[in-house]
């Protein structure tokens, strides 16, 4: 009986150590996308597209929300000692629109693991992200460079690219949000795409 019990604890602590190893290499892969971020000419210079949520979405429907979420974390914590200029509070807001697309994403798709609620579940992380987005550069992003530039600087960046930006809820509007987005659609197309084909080796126990 306490062998049973033994080899039951040991394959159970396996699996929980197997899944740690697999949110490690995606928090690494997240973060090395994370700095290899680009520009997109038809946004506000300071808004730069990466990959790095790519990771965590595919984390998140193989090993669970929660693995997502950690994923996400951990790439902002790595990202926050090796490459910060904004002592945290580009991190935070990273980590919290991440979040908000990489967990509602997988609490849908882990409902009934199928293509109709991994699609689902992909639009319900886009919204909430774009939601959180505005909210988390209102209240915390827009605030904390505006103590370093004035606002009336970093709004003319976005009049730049687009003339209807003329404030801080326009530059929101018409600016942040649909780069989140069109950002959010690109993550969700190519999860879609290779989910199939790497599922097997992050659920491979």
């Amino acid at each position: 009986m306490n062998k049973i019990l033994s080899t039951k604890s040991n394959k159970k602590s396996k699996l929980t150590t197997n899944k740690l190893v697999k949110i490690s290499v995606l928090s690494v892969l997240a973060y090395i996308l994370m700095m290899m971020d680009f520009p997109l000419p038809i946004f506000p210079g300071f808004l730069r597209l990466d990959f790095s949520d790519i990771p965590a979405v595919l984390g998140g429907f193989a090993l669970g929300p929660v693995a997502g979420v950690l994923i996400q974390l951990v790439k902002v914590i790595l990202y926050f000692f090796t490459k910060s200029s904004t002592g945290g509070v580009g991190e935070l807001a990273n980590f919290l629109v991440g979040a908000a697309f990489a967990a509602p994403a997988a609490i849908i798709y882990h409902r009934n693991k199928d293509r109709k609620h991994a699609i689902i579940g992909l639009i319900v992380g886009i919204i909430s992200m774009a939601i959180i987005g505005a909210l988390v550069n209102i209240y915390i992003t827009l605030p904390f460079y505006s103590a370093f530039t004035p606002m009336e600087a970093i709004v003319e960046v976005g009049t730049v690219v687009n003339s209807n930006i003329v404030d801080i809820k326009t530059l929101v509007l018409y600016g942040i949000t649909p780069f989140n987005i069109l950002k959010g659609l690109i993550i969700a197309i190519i999860t879609l795409l290779i989910y199939k084909k790497v599922s097997p080796v992050l659920k491979n126990n």
